[in-house]
Order: structure tokens, then sequence, then C-alpha cells
């Protein structure tokens, strides 16, 4: 043990002495550190961004979306939702315990006296709070008399609320939608910005028919209803059940593609892991070959230092020391060096996620693993690398290493 103490103690006060070859190796390896650690924190943090969207998205929930993409690349309409369809779910499904038909108009007029906001407009049944788990702070939500009274109220999302009240509670208030006078009956708690930049605190709720009838002059189609069963476990049998009913009210035969589409939260996972994957991989490779570099500059220092100091080891071999010593007492060099770098990669790692979440809203999440597989991949770059310099080192014969 002694001895071991008294290799590795050689190891560092050699690091400290080269300090160019030192510098030159600890900074080609932080770059390949940084690269590694900002990966498993962006992959770890795409991850985290979808189970999050997806609890709030509702982990027992089904969003189904009239028409598809496959159906508009062929020219079929997006009206394929009806409300007889919505009537006919709530019958088909007991354990759908929540079953919200909605409709919505982008950037419609909402003015309170002099203010006014280009808002989302969502037209929705009652309960629309609780069909996204998403509470009232302030006042109640949509009830059944409101929709079937085409009763003109509504719900205001929070920044809409700070936008035209500011400190003014908007419970109670009218506010002028498209020149009609809505009552605002609750507010939505605070909920933020989406992935792609969306405000969705940003938008008033109206009762369905109201929309419909008085804005949208619609009294059949839906584009959207949403589903919630109290059986989360057989989410994906209730995918297909729903799927065929569909497509038999929807009279599609075998083969022909759907006119609607179901997202579910398995969907939403694949759709922000792909999202970020892009990103990942590219910053992947230029990691992995940021490293590989490292290791080439690693070991070729090493190897001009193996010749620098060839008296040094002839002298260090002459007075008892092993070929094994010598090899230690290289690789301590390289495993101190690359472990230097990939504590100072792993900060600069930190750094580089927190500026590309400032930039690009890139979800970033840091844990221990980041630490770990960085550190990992810092040893494994100082053993594999320099255990050819260490090898050539220990090799050296003692009396023409003093010679040279």
């Amino acid at each position: 043990m002694e001895r071991l103490v008294k290799v590795l103690s050689q190891s560092l006060r050699a690091v400290i002495v080269f300090r160019l070859r030192t510098s030159f190796c600890l900074l080609s390896v932080a770059l390949g550190i940084a690269s590694i650690t900002i990966i498993v924190a962006a992959t770890e943090g795409a991850y985290k961004k979808a189970f999050d969207m997806v609890e709030m998205f509702g982990p027992d929930a089904l969003l189904v979306v009239s028409g598809s993409d496959e159906a508009r690349a062929v020219g079929q309409r997006a009206k394929t939702l009806t409300l007889d369809d919505v009537q006919a779910v709530r019958e088909a499904f007991p354990s759908a315990y929540v079953v919200v038909p909605m409709t919505s108009i982008a950037e419609v007029t909402v003015a309170y006296k002099d203010k006014k906001d280009q808002t989302l407009l969502v037209g929705a049944t009652a309960d629309y709070s609780r069909a996204w788990t998403w509470p009232v702070v302030q006042g109640s939500d949509l009830t059944e008399e409101d929709i079937k009274g085409l009763r003109n109220v509504g719900l205001i999302g929070q920044y809409l609320a700070d936008t035209l009240f500011g400190d003014e509670s908007p419970v109670g208030k009218y506010v002028f939608v498209r020149n009609i006078p809505v009552q605002i009956v609750g507010v939505l708690s605070s909920r933020g910005m989406t992935p792609m930049g969306f405000n969705l605190d940003d938008r008033i709720v109206m009762p369905l028919t109201s929309v419909m009838t008085k804005i949208l002059n619609e009294r059949k189609y839906v584009p959207v209803f949403r589903v919630r069963f109290t059986d989360q476990q057989n989410l994906d049998y209730y995918t297909n059940e729903l799927k065929l009913l569909l497509r038999e009210r929807h009279k599609l035969p075998t083969g022909e593609i759907d006119n609607f589409k179901i997202i579910s939260p398995k969907e939403i996972i694949a759709f922000l892991v792909a999202l970020t994957g892009s990103l990942v991989v590219f910053i992947g490779i230029v990691g992995v070959i940021s490293l590989i570099v490292a290791g080439f500059v690693l070991a070729n220092l090493f190897l001009l230092s193996v010749k620098e100091r060839t008296t040094e080891i002839g002298i260090r071999r002459s007075v008892g020391a092993r070929k094994r010593d010598i090899r230690l007492q290289f690789l301590g060099e390289a495993v101190i060096i690359t472990t230097m770098g990939g504590l100072v990669g792993f900060l600069a790692g930190v750094i580089g996620s927190h500026l590309l979440t400032l930039v690009a809203q890139f979800p970033i999440h840091f844990s221990w693993k980041a630490f770990v597989i960085g550190l990992l991949l810092s040893w494994l770059v100082g053993i594999g690398f320099g255990l050819q310099p260490a090898s050539q080192a220990a090799n050296l014969k003692p009396i023409e290493a003093i010679r040279g």
C-alpha cells in the first residue's frame, strides 16, 4: 500500500510539473465530457418533460382529433367528428368518466374597458377544468345549465386575466368577445408555456353551444373531444375500441385510412423524445469525436513525455522501481489529468446546458447520472489511451534509458 501511495504521489507531482502537457490534455478531455454531459442532461430532460406533459395531459386520457395527416394528404375534409359521435362514446364506454367535446378559434379579440388582447377562444362543455385537471382558482367551472342555456359566460386563463384586469378580480366582470358581452365565472390556474412556446394561460373558455351557434354558426361538427377513463391500465384497449367504434360510425371500409386521429400519452412521449433526438444525436457525435481526439492528444503527448523522461525512468528502474510501478505511474498521471478534465467538462456542460435552455428553451435535467457517466468516460479515456505510452515507458531497459 505504501508503495502504491508513493507511485501515485509521483504521478501527481509529474502532473503539476508538466503543466503544458496537463493543460492540453485536460482541455481536450473537458470538451468531450462537456458534450457528453449535455447529452445525458438533455436526454433526461426530454424524458422528464415528456412525463410532465403526460401528467398534465392526463395519463388516463385520450384526445380524438377530427381528420388526420393521411386524410388531409389525400384531400379529405377535416370535419369528421360530430356531437353524435361524442354522445355515442359516452354511451359505449361506461368507464369514461369525462367526455368533453371542444372547439377553438385563434386570435379572437377580447376587450375589457380600454384594454384588448388577441387570445384563444375555446368552446367546451361542463367540467372543462376536470377534463384537463386544470383547477379553477377563483369562481367556478362551466355547468350543464350554462351549456344548455347557451349562456354568455366564460373561464379565463391567468395570463389573459392579468392582461385585462391586473390586480382586479375578473370573477363577475363582463368582457366583450367579438362584441358579445361575456361574464367571467372562473379563473383557471397558471399552466405556463408548452415546449413549442405556446402560452396555455392566454385563453378564454366559453360554453360549446354558445361558441358554435353564436360565433361559428355550426351545429354538428366539432374538431376535437377528450375522454378520460377510470381504468387507466386498460388505456391501450380503450384506444383500440374507440378507434373501431368511430370507424364503424363513419362507415370506413377495411383498408381505408382513419379520418380522425387518437392521441394518447404514449404518442406525447414519442413526439417529445423525437423532438429532442436530433439535437442529442448531433451533440453525441460531436462528444464522441471530441473524446476520441482527446484520447489521441493524450496518447501522443504522453509518448513524447516518455521520450523526454527516459533518463528519469532509467534512474528509477536502476534504484528498484519495477515495470508495473512505472506503468502505474504513467497511468496514474493520465487518470489524474482526465479526472480533472472530466470535472472541468462537467462544469462546462452545466454552464452550456443553461445557455441552451435560455436560447432554445431546451428541456435540461441534471442528475447524478450525468456526473457519473462523465467521470467514467474520462477514466476510460485516461486508461484506454494512456496504456500504450505507460507500457512503452515500463518496457524501457534501465541502462539504455540512462544512456539515452
